[in-house]
């Protein structure tokens, strides 16, 4: 079986070196990944229940990816059968005027996860090391603090009990140019497109250096990167499920003991 290893970011770390079109995690039929896909999402709701009860730790998974890469999508197929009560999905915009006037994690910090609770960040505060490298808006020096700046904040998190999953959705600029085709074409998708996308597009050799540059400085002991091929959508969703659904049972969530005062209450 592959293993999440080979897909961590670690030393030597280039993200051209990764296909993003591998499929390691597909081992048999559409049917039956799909099937195992579905088995996870119930695990996930189990654990997350636990998790839930104990009420003591948190969960944060990073989602970061160029547009199309399938953020919203990984959310819709690996939290399917998730009750919503313990998840939280953040999404993160383009920077306000309040927010701007202030440090570039002073954001996040409103939304990081409470105990018991899963939160998922679609992008994050890795947006504030890509879009303003790529548009030249803070130089190397700026950049360079900002790493170790987020690796403190989330050492913070991992020290108060978050576990911290960070996922790379990984396309290939082709699969890209289906994908936004596939937008202008149908109409019930072309609210998703904007022409700002084509602009973005022509900057994704930039785009590509600054994540394999943000990734190589972050991926951390506490909170590691993982790379995930994301040309296919099933492919991208069943390593996200399976990696959350093995952190989850690594943690080992256990609700609270039996109450002794409530043994032999009957309920009239």
């Amino acid at each position: 079986m592959t293993s999440f290893k080979t897909y961590r970011v670690g030393d030597n770390f280039k993200l051209s070196d990764i296909d993003p079109g591998d499929t390691p995690f597909l081992e048999g039929s559409d049917d039956a990944q799909k099937k195992e896909l579905d088995a996870l999402a119930v695990q996930l709701d189990v654990l997350q229940n636990l998790l839930h009860a104990e009420g003591r730790r948190k969960v944060l998974l990073v989602l970061q990816g160029t547009d199309t890469s399938g953020k919203d999508g990984t959310i819709r197929w690996v939290f399917s059968r998730t009750t919503p009560l313990g998840v939280r999905v953040a999404a993160f915009k383009a920077p306000t005027d309040e927010e701007k006037a202030r440090d570039f994690l002073w954001r996040c910090h409103a939304v990081v996860p409470r105990n018991g609770e899963l939160a998922v960040w679609n992008r994050s505060h890795y947006e504030d090391v890509l879009v303003p490298v790529v548009e030249a808006w803070i130089d190397k020096d700026v950049t360079r603090k900002r790493y170790a700046q987020i690796n403190d904040f989330e050492r913070l998190l991992t020290e108060n009990g978050t576990v911290i999953v960070k996922c790379m959705l990984h396309i290939g600029k082709d699969e890209q140019r289906v994908r936004l085709q596939s937008r202008v074409d149908t109409p019930g998708k072309q609210w998703k497109f904007s022409p700002d996308d084509l602009i973005v597009r022509e900057k994704w050799s930039a785009y590509q250096r600054a994540y394999s540059r943000a990734l190589a400085a972050t991926s951390t002991r506490h909170a590691p990167w993982y790379v995930v091929p994301a040309n296919s959508k099933l492919h991208r969703n069943l390593m996200i499920a399976r990696l959350l659904v093995k952190t989850l049972a690594q943690m080992n969530p256990t609700a609270p003991p039996a109450d002794p005062a409530l043994k032999g209450l009957v309920v009239k």
